[in-house]
């Protein structure tokens, strides 16, 4: 089942127009959902909308057209960092089960898809490898280190939801692999670069890093080339061109996880910023072999919204998934005022995560992975930074307790509703300040997710096949409704997908040389 699922979700974006009628919907109950600014309630159900019909009603309205089907969705989820592990260690066993079932659980928010990391990044402890100085041929790879905190935190959530998918992200190579003309000696931090001579070792370690963890029991969708290949930080970095990272991805990892038995093991480029997201695919793919060799592209936030370099890297290449690798807030990337209001009331948090996610959802976002999944009441431990992160969970270092914070109800929003396979679907706001998407789940049901930026209440119409449901929008309010399929939905739903991956063209537009 898992791999027809993925198989679904991996074929692409396709915006082709259904002849399926969702029909025999009036008088169906619309769940509400809501979390919203004032008296900080979240996630909280509110009295059901009726459909009912209506040719009549124009304003304010927001348009759900399930005839018009995008991207498939994989999941939603955070990382495994050496930092949240640690934080997850600190709590009594009983409070890791609960804690794991609100995070990864049906009764929870339903993570699904996340990230770890190859050795260390900031948010470990300190710095580390897998291997002794100097060790070309790799004798002393081993993963004691991640025994520790990561592997226990990863099956503690693979034990609630078997259906956890992973990716792996590297921050930088061992340091005696590196050039770091910047430090004038080989390390970790502050950018630098992989020797040519080491792309082969570099390459084995990510398939030693790939077999110590499935004898573990943990297993793979991806691995990425590098985090952030053009930031040089203060923290483990390194420094790769698009054209090195199309080389490196296959002509030297494609052979060598193959090779290993992780053919089905996927490469994804970029993991950066969503600015030159479209410019690094292309450089990347364009490397002989390379579009066969990359399966996704990664990309965060930290640079500003450019949505639509998103919808570029999507008609460039319509195939590969566009996957939101990692966001989080912090001083450094929210900007001072915008912390400070975190800090005092937390609601601008939910509206920067809820504003981006919905209009990467809407530029064929296929997954969305924010970074660390828990920290501790300062944003860390971390090394080499100045300051901490936001994330869904804060766990007390001295009480030894969990607070869920509002980015996890924020998520939640999605994660708890939007099932892995689901399609994005049309829709249509009355209003800029209404931010809307939509998904149809494989059962048939339809989720809508609205976030009203006012400091107004609305009570807007949602429209679907010539019904309405009048429901209410609270002030600076983030809500999630769902719409109950009809009997025969599910059917109607998986003979027009296949009819519709039958039709789609597959044929990626050729990129510019």
């Amino acid at each position: 089942m898992k791999s027809r699922i993925l198989k679904t979700a991996l074929i692409g974006a396709f915006c082709a127009v259904s002849t399926a009628n969702f029909a025999q919907i009036e008088g169906k109950k619309v769940q509400v959902f809501s979390s919203y600014d004032g008296e900080k309630k979240m996630l909280i159900e509110q009295p059901a909308a009726v459909l009912k019909t209506d040719l009549k009603t124009e304003n304010p309205v927001i348009n759900v057209f399930p005839e018009f089907k995008y991207q498939a969705i994989l999941g939603f989820g955070g990382a495994f960092t050496e930092t949240a592990a640690y934080n997850f260690s600190l709590l009594k066993p009983q409070k890791q089960v609960e804690l794991a079932e609100l995070m990864f659980g049906k009764k929870g928010i339903g993570y699904n898809f996340c990230r770890t990391t190859i050795h260390s990044c900031d948010f470990s402890l300190d710095e580390y490898t897998y291997v002794k100085e100097n060790d070309k041929n790799l004798k002393s790879f081993n993963i004691n280190r991640d025994k520790k905190y990561v592997l226990p935190f990863i099956t503690a959530a693979h034990k609630i939801n078997p259906d956890l998918l992973l990716f792996a992200s590297p921050w930088s190579p061992p340091a005696w692999m590196k050039d770091n003309a910047a430090t004038n000696k080989k390390s970790m931090i502050k950018g630098g670069k992989l020797l040519k001579e080491y792309y082969p070792v570099w390459a084995k370690y990510f398939a030693l890093y790939l077999q110590n963890y499935k004898k573990e029991g943990v297993d793979f969708l991806a691995v990425s080339v590098q985090n952030e290949p053009i930031a040089i930080q203060p923290w483990e970095s390194c420094f790769w061109t698009g054209s090195e990272e199309g080389d490196f991805a296959t002509n030297y990892l494609r052979p060598e996880l193959d090779k290993a038995g992780f053919d089905k093991t996927n490469i994804i480029v970029w993991d950066h910023n969503k600015e030159r997201v479209m410019e690094r695919a292309r450089e990347a793919m364009n490397v002989k072999g390379g579009d066969q060799a990359i399966w996704g592209i990664g990309f965060h936030w930290y640079s500003g919204d450019h949505f639509d370099n998103l919808r570029m890297a999507h008609e460039l290449f319509p195939t590969k998934p566009l996957i939101a690798t990692e966001f989080c807030l912090s001083p450094e990337t929210a900007g001072e005022a915008i912390w400070s209001d975190i800090e005092k009331t937390s609601w601008a948090s939910v509206e920067r995560y809820a504003g981006e996610m919905i209009q990467n959802f809407n530029n064929f976002m296929a997954a969305s992975c924010e970074w660390n999944l828990i920290v501790d009441t300062k944003g860390g431990p971390y090394h080499d930074r100045t300051g901490g992160v936001s994330a869904p969970v804060y766990v007390n270092p001295d009480t030894k307790d969990y607070t869920l914070g509002e980015l996890y109800y924020t998520v939640g929003h999605f994660s708890k509703f939007v099932k892995r396979g689901a399609i994005r679907i049309g829709t249509s706001s009355y209003s800029d300040n209404i931010k809307v998407t939509a998904f149809q789940n494989p059962d048939g049901d339809i989720v809508v997710v609205v976030l009203n930026k006012t400091n107004k209440q609305a009570s807007p119409k949602l429209r679907i096949d010539n019904c309405t449901a009048e429901f209410t929008l609270a002030p600076r309010s983030l809500n999630t409704l769902i719409i109950p399929a009809k009997t025969d939905v599910r059917r109607e739903f998986k003979r027009d997908l296949k009819k519709q991956l039958r039709q789609v063209e597959l044929q990626r537009v050729q990129p510019i040389k």
